[in-house]
């Protein structure tokens, strides 16, 4: 499909062409759903961890008698009802990695992006104004495209004066098309593709 290319001010400066298999199928969001899932599990550290009664300090010997005293019976201080005892059922190291097949994947991928295209909130602009370091600029660049909300910008070829700039906006974000998620692409309102991006994606997913 052909979308109309914009410059730094929002206005007309060609046009582009995406590829239908990767911009222009019929979401799938089933599969969205799946990859979103996978992506927030795979951020988790799972490093959590408490000690059981096994671990814990202490507990060589019998508190007190078993009879006799009028308080309860107890056998170690190790017990999870102590105050320094072990923890029942408490949690421990694990990995939250969720499986999920390639073609499974790219297939929600290409159903992320199409279903931006298809709401008009994926734009491809010749580059990203990233002469200076200016904060200021970028918003400007966002008030011309008319882009109210949160923003993902998607380069090939990031620059430290671009990284620099958007760092202090909360709701624009700076990825590539290798580290590109799903999950981004749904949590972000608007993607903004420079052309180098959607060539580079062409490249990588072209024939999936």
């Amino acid at each position: 499909m052909d979308v109309k290319v914009l410059d730094s001010q929002g206005s007309p400066a060609g046009e582009a062409t995406l590829p239908d298999n990767i911009f222009g199928i019929e979401p799938r969001q089933d599969l969205v759903y799946q990859a979103v899932i996978r992506d927030e599990a795979g951020q988790r550290l799972g490093s959590a961890s408490t000690k059981t009664r096994s671990e814990v300090r202490g507990g060589g010997r019998k508190p007190w008698r078993q009879k006799h005293t009028g308080r309860a019976r107890h056998g170690s201080r190790r017990s999870p009802i102590w105050r320094t005892g072990g923890v029942t059922f408490g949690p421990h190291p694990r990995d939250y990695h969720v499986a999920m097949p390639r073609k499974m994947w790219r297939k929600a991928m290409f159903s992320a992006l199409s279903a931006k295209v298809q709401s008009d909130r994926l734009f491809v602009i010749a580059g990203f104004p990233n002469e200076e370091i200016s904060t200021k600029g970028q918003v400007v660049f966002l008030d011309a495209l008319d882009v109210p909300t949160s923003a993902l910008y998607v380069t090939d070829t990031p620059t430290p004066e671009l990284l620099l700039s958007i760092r202090n906006l909360p709701d624009v974000a700076l990825s590539t098309p290798h580290t590109l998620s799903v999950r981004d692409v749904v949590v972000f309102d608007y993607l903004i593709f420079d052309t180098d991006a959607v060539a580079a994606l062409e490249l990588l997913w072209g024939q999936a």
